[in-house]
């Protein structure tokens, strides 16, 4: 299972996630609330940024079926074994590390989902429709993860 904990410092907080798999979506809806009902803003809006360019955050239901479904929609989309110019270290020349990682089709998925989600908040409490929960997508796993969270609003 992952773990999750966070550093906070208010109105800001960092949730770091150790994932298990390659892709995996993890539910952070509860802490997110959590942390929202702890800064004590009754009308704003809050932030949930993945601080990574393989990893995303989205808005959809927890529901297993439907997050394998998705998980092989991104398989077809952007499969791992495709060849991808960006894993070509004899042509790419940028943001090169000594461990690099052959991961064109994370990269590719995370531009078709997006880095983060803002949801509102109304009387204390996340807005969120009867089945809408907020995951970290993990699309290059398994890693470390960071979530930035970052509540905006009002007190009265």
């Amino acid at each position: 299972m992952e773990t999750l904990t966070a550093v906070s410092a208010r109105p800001h907080t960092r949730f770091r996630i150790t994932t298990e798999h390659p892709t995996q979506f993890i539910d952070l809806t509860d802490q997110v609330e959590a942390f929202v009902a702890d800064t004590a803003i009754r009308f704003g809006i809050v932030n949930i940024q993945s601080l990574h360019t393989t990893a995303s955050v989205v808005l959809n239901e927890h529901e297993p079926l439907l997050l394998s479904d998705f998980s092989t929609l991104l398989a077809r989309t952007a499969p791992r074994a495709y060849w991808y110019r960006h894993d070509d270290l004899e042509t790419r020349t940028v943001n090169l590390t000594p461990d690099e990682r052959a991961n064109g089709h994370a990269h590719c998925r995370a531009l078709l989902l997006g880095a983060s989600a803002s949801l509102n908040i109304v009387d204390g409490r996340l807005q969120r429709g009867c089945w809408q929960r907020i995951f970290l997508v993990e699309l290059d796993g398994p890693r470390t993860r960071e979530v930035s969270v970052l509540v905006m609003g009002d007190r009265d």
